[in-house]
């Protein structure tokens, strides 16, 4: 059985719409995804840097809470009816600072001299934990690694020696069970994440000391990719799949007082969810021009097959005198050759244009509508592989982190704003301005020079501090301005120049623009 003319053409230009969706689905998900990605990746090393931050700050919050205590401690040692002082002393720093199970007093030889509840009991006993003895041994105030107690609980032990006139006299210390509520939990257990998120805190040796899953404590996930980043003492984000076999996007950052290692890390296929539901959401929106088409296919097809019928037919019939003109007359064949052509460019304009519009959407800023760091790398390679000159200025807001914490984020958000739009009313109509990064931007100068750089970023960093910005204060910039090839053959090392020339600026005062010195030439 052969096909007909009619139904090859239907299945062709079928194929073709279904194949144009497709690629422009696929493509689109793609760019999303790895957006995604980037930006979690991104999102989670920043929190993790928050966590280590706060997590640092309060065990030095704890050890100077014992160091300031341990004076009252030394003031008490020597006075035989002091015991009950110190019992309450140790009390109150286990209650008031929620941080530890118990807290004691110990001699030099690890003799119990004062203890909270619930280790009253243990008064006038020895102390032999691993704990105590590292306290004893060092002599210095200690976080220690963890280790198990008599009952095989996992334990923490915080203490600082006790000097007097230089003579050591002991140490005054508390324990944090870590298979109880404790502080790792109340510092890391509000995760702000949801749908699979959670943090975990390795020791220095991989093992857990905290996890969301209290059964987990103690083991050892040393294999982790990430884990033994932490174990050197390395911090940043890494795709990775973890001890479990599960792909995850993880932040992770070192917390060098208390040789921990924190992780926050997101199942990677929530973190990509967003990107199906974008796929679906075209799919249900193109479904009534996909219908449409299809409709124009069979209409399209019936009229480019019938001139070719009749014209198989007359050609077939040709022996009759009157068959000439009525061949001529099938001239309008190119009229609906034209017609199925205006169809299928019309579906393929509407995906390209959907297509378009989501890789527009991954080459600019969503805050700023400036081009983003992505674009701005692609045209300084042109550039460069066209050996096509250019000047680059990269500036920032001087302070930036005052206008956020005086006035929060969204008028933060604002300024950033403001400060786009003053770039794009100074500069040229061919040069382009881009988003670096937070605070920081970029204008790129296309077949220019260090003196027209030099000239345009004066003029911004001018009207910048003679107009009153969106949080109603003034803002400053300093700027770096370089030149290729002048001063570097090589995007990244451009930036490097420029960078430091800004910093420079930042260092010498802020407010102000220097250029990258001429000498020496570096490629």
């Amino acid at each position: 059985m052969r096909w007909s003319l009619k139904n090859l053409i239907q299945v062709v230009a079928i194929l073709a719409i279904a194949l144009t969706f497709l690629t422009s689905t696929t493509v689109a998900y793609q760019v999303h995804k790895q957006t995604l990605i980037h930006s979690t990746l991104e999102t989670n090393y920043a929190y993790v840097q928050k966590l280590t931050s706060t997590t640092d700050t309060y065990l030095r919050e704890i050890l100077n809470t014992l160091e300031v205590n341990a004076e009252v401690v030394l003031s008490l040692l020597d006075d035989p009816s002091s015991q009950t002082q110190m019992n309450a002393l140790a009390e109150r720093i286990r209650t008031e600072t929620s941080t530890f199970d118990s807290v004691a007093v110990a001699s030099t030889e690890g003799v119990i001299l004062g203890a909270s509840s619930p280790s009253l009991e243990l008064l006038g006993g020895k102390l032999t934990s691993i704990g105590a003895m590292q306290a004893i041994k060092e002599k210095r105030k200690i976080i220690s690694h963890p280790y198990v107690g008599i009952e095989g609980e996992p334990i923490i032990f915080i203490s600082v020696p006790l000097f007097e006139n230089g003579e050591y006299k002991g140490f005054l210390g508390g324990a944090i069970y870590l298979d109880q509520p404790n502080i790792l939990e109340k510092l890391l257990g509000n995760h702000y994440y949801e749908n699979g998120s959670y943090v975990y805190v390795v020791d220095y040796a991989g093992k857990l000391i905290y996890h969301q899953e209290k059964e987990r404590l103690k083991e050892d996930v040393s294999s982790n990719p990430v884990v033994q980043k932490l174990i050197t003492g390395e911090s940043g984000h890494k795709q990775l799949i973890n001890t479990e076999g599960m792909p995850m996007l993880a932040g992770y950052a070192y917390v060098p007082i208390a040789e921990w290692g924190i992780v926050v890390q997101r199942p990677l296929d929530i973190s990509v969810a967003p990107a199906k539901e974008m796929v679906l959401e075209m799919a249900l929106k193109s479904l009534p021009l996909l219908l449409l088409s299809f409709f124009l296919v069979r209409y399209l097809s019936r009229k480019i097959a019938l001139p070719l019928q009749k014209l198989a037919y007359y050609t077939e019939n040709s022996v009759e005198s009157d068959q000439k003109e009525k061949m001529e007359a099938i001239s309008d064949w190119y009229y609906e050759a034209k017609q199925l052509k205006g169809a299928m460019v019309h579906s393929l304009d509407y995906f390209k244009n959907e297509m378009n519009y989501f890789i527009h959407q991954s080459t600019i800023d969503p805050l700023t509508k400036l081009t983003n760091r992505r674009m701005m790398d692609s045209y300084m390679k042109q550039w460069v592989d066209d050996g096509t000159p250019f000047a680059l200025i990269i500036f920032d807001i001087d302070k930036f982190k005052r206008v956020n914490d005086r006035y929060g984020h969204a008028v933060g958000d604002e300024v950033l704003i403001y400060l786009a739009d003053w770039m794009q009313r100074t500069v040229r109509k061919q040069d382009i301005c881009c988003r670096y990064g937070g605070e920081e931007f970029v204008i790129l100068l296309p077949k220019s020079d260090k003196v027209t750089a030099y000239l345009t970023a004066e003029r911004l960093r001018e009207k910048m501090e003679d107009t009153v910005s969106p949080c109603g204060e003034v803002i400053t910039i300093s700027s770096g301005v370089a030149a290729y090839p002048l001063h570097a053959n090589h995007p990244a090392r451009l930036i490097e120049l420029a960078d430091q020339s800004l910093y420079e600026a930042k260092r010498t005062g802020r407010n102000k623009t220097i250029v990258v010195s001429d000498e020496p030439r570096q490629k």
